[in-house]
């Protein structure tokens, strides 16, 4: 089993920016398509973006609309961690940010296409 452990969350002005990082441990995770899902108080937990396992030659990545052009996804398999840097943000984003992965065939973009977690990282973004 793969334990993940989220990082760099924290309060920043509308507008900042903040990156998440997500490492991993237990074994490798180069063939594991990874995702960032979000919680915000009183809400159901919601797709941020996803990267998949290496392709032929690249990775697929994608992204939820309202993130979309403001945080991007990366992954460093040498480093076993996965990255989301959070550009342009917004009080809206304001959540729980979980990292997510599965070693299986499934959906990137809800909770049941994730097979480990890790324990979340708060962001908080004032206006």
């Amino acid at each position: 089993q793969v334990q993940l452990v989220e990082s760099g969350g924290g309060l920043v002005q509308a507008g900042g920016s903040l990156r998440l990082s997500c490492a991993a441990s237990g074994r490798t995770f180069s063939g594991h398509r990874m995702g960032w899902l979000r919680q915000a108080p009183g809400k159901e937990r919601e797709f941020v973006a996803c990267i998949s396992r290496k392709g032929y030659s690249t990775y697929y990545a994608d992204y939820a609309d309202s993130v979309k052009g403001r945080f991007i996804i990366s992954r460093d398999n040498g480093k076993i961690t996965v990255y989301l840097q959070m550009n342009s943000l917004r009080p809206e984003d304001t959540a729980v940010y979980y990292c997510a992965g599965s070693d299986a065939r499934g959906t990137f973009y809800t909770s049941a296409g994730y097979d480990y977690w890790g324990q979340g990282t708060q962001v908080t973004v004032s206006s």
